[in-house]
C-alpha cells in the first residue's frame, strides 16, 4: 500500500534510551522488569494523569488479566461489557471462569449504552468493564453511579484512550481499575506493552504480589522486608525495562504526538464535512464532556455494502482503510455462550458501516489529501 493504515511513531530518543538500558554498566544493568526506565514511565504517568499507582505490564491484555485476578472473578460470576470490543476485553475474566453479559452500544459514540446496563445486572454480576472506543469516554458518571448502587467494581478498558479525558479527568483513573495499551497500533507505543492503573489503594499491595509471580518481591526491593517469598498466587506481568526505555521516549512526547494527531483528525473533519452534510457519510461524535486523544478517525457509511465498496475503491488506489470489530456476540465463541446475530442490532449495524481511515503522526499532508480526494471521488464517480 502506498498509504498504510497505521505506523508507529518515532520521537527521536527511542534508540538513545534503549542503548542506555542495553549498555548500562554491569553494576547497574537491568533488562528485566521494574528497572530504571520502568520506574520513570510509571512515575510520569502517575504525575501527569494523577493516578494513584501505575504498574507496567507486557501488554494491555496482561493488564486486563491482572485486573480480573485482583477482583477475584471466577466461575459463576458475570461481567457487563459491550460486544463491540476486542476479545482481550472478555478473555481476561473468562479465563477465570466468569461469563460476559453483553450490552448494546450508543449510536453516537459506539460506547456501551449506560442506559442498558442496570437491567442486565443480576445477583451474579460482579463488575462492569466499559470500553472507551476510539479514545472517547463512556458516560463514566452514570456507570460509576450504577456500580456504586449495586456494589460492583468498574474496570476501564482505556487501551485506546491513553491521554484522553472525561470532564477533565484522565481515562483509566475514574473506575476502580484502568487498563492502557502500548501496542504498536496505539498513540504511544513500545511495540507490545500495557499498564494497570490502580485507583483503589486497597488493591495496590495485592496487585504487586500477583504481578510478581505471587511473591512480595516489590516490598523486598523497597526494603520493607529482609527477604521475599511466595505469599499468594500470581504470574509474571512485568514489562522488560528495554521496552520501557522505548516507551519513556514516547511518553515524554505525549503533547507533541497528540497535537499532530489532533491536526490530522480535524483536517479529516473539515474536508469531509460537506459529504456528511449531504448524508453520504457520518463523522465521529465527541460529546461535550469528552476530550479525546484522537486515536481513531472513522466514518460511518449508509450501508455495509457502501462501506465495503469504498474500502475496495481506496485499496485499488493504494490506500489501506479498514473496518473494525466483528461484534463478539456473533463470533463462534459468542455463539457458544448462547448469543446470536440479532441480539444487539445497533452494534451489528454500526460495525457493518464503520470504516477507519489512516491516522498517525507521520501521515503527510499530501498523503492525507490523497485519502480525502479518493473519498470525494468515490461519491462523485
Amino acid at each position: 500500500m502506498a498509504i498504510v493504515f497505521t505506523k508507529p511513531t518515532i520521537t527521536g530518543n527511542e534508540q538513545k534510551y534503549f542503548r542506555q538500558a542495553l549498555q548500562a554498566p554491569l553494576t547497574n544493568r537491568h533488562w528485566a522488569g521494574d528497572g530504571p526506565f520502568t520506574r520513570r514511565c510509571s512515575s510520569l504517568i502517575e504525575k501527569r494523569f494523577k493516578a494513584s499507582k501505575v504498574l507496567l505490564t507486557p501488554s494491555g491484555t496482561h493488564a486486563l488479566e491482572l485486573a480480573a485476578l485482583l477482583l477475584n472473578l471466577g466461575a459463576g460470576d458475570e461481567v457487563i461489557v459491550p460486544s463491540f470490543t476486542f476479545s482481550s476485553s472478555i478473555n481476561c475474566f473468562m479465563l477465570a471462569g466468569a461469563r460476559p453479559v453483553f450490552v448494546d452500544v450508543r449510536e453516537d459514540t459506539l460506547n456501551i449504552d449506560e442506559h442498558l446496563i442496570e437491567k442486565n445486572i443480576s445477583k451474579r454480576t460482579r463488575a462492569i468493564f466499559p470500553v472507551h472506543y476510539a479514545g472517547v469516554s463512556c458516560n463514566m458518571k452514570k456507570i460509576n453511579a450504577i456500580a456504586k448502587a449495586h456494589g460492583l467494581a468498574v474496570v476501564e478498558d482505556a487501551a485506546q484512550a491513553v491521554n484522553a479525558r472525561y470532564n477533565g479527568r484522565y481515562l483509566g483513573t475514574i473506575g476502580d481499575l484502568g487498563v492502557y495499551s502500548f501496542h504498536e497500533s496505539k498513540n504511544y507505543s513500545c511495540g507490545e506493552g500495557g499498564a494497570l492503573v490502580i485507583n483503589d489503594a486497597g488493591l495496590i499491595e495485592l496487585a504487586e504480589i500477583l504481578r510478581e509471580k505471587g511473591t512480595n518481591r516489590s516490598k523486598f526491593f523497597r526494603g520493607e522486608v529482609d527477604k521475599y517469598t511466595w505469599v499468594d498466587v500470581g504470574s509474571s506481568y512485568l514489562l522488560s525495562d528495554l521496552l520501557a526505555a522505548i516507551l519513556y521516549a514516547q511518553l515524554e512526547n505525549l503533547n507533541t504526538i497528540q497535537r499532530r494527531r489532533r491536526h490530522l483528525y480535524r483536517q479529516y473533519e473539515r474536508k469531509l464535512h460537506p459529504l456528511a452534510q449531504e448524508g453520504k457519510l457520518r463523522l465521529p461524535v465527541i460529546p461535550k464532556d469528552c476530550q479525546t486523544n484522537y486515536h481513531i478517525f472513522y466514518i460511518l457509511l449508509p450501508t455495509e455494502s457502501v462501506r465495503n465498496s469504498l474500502m475496495d475503491y481506496l485499496k485499488k488506489k493504494g490506500i489501506l482503510a479498514v473496518f473494525h470489530y466483528i461484534p463478539l456476540h456473533t463470533s463462534p465463541m459468542g455463539k457458544r455462550l448462547g448469543y446470536k446475530r440479532g441480539d444487539f442490532p445497533l452494534t451489528e449495524e454500526l460495525s457493518g458501516r464503520l470504516l477507519r481511515l489512516p491516522l498517525y503522526p507521520d501521515l503527510s499532508q499530501t498523503e492525507q489529501h490523497t485519502v480525502i480526494r479518493a473519498i470525494q471521488e468515490f461519491f462523485t464517480d
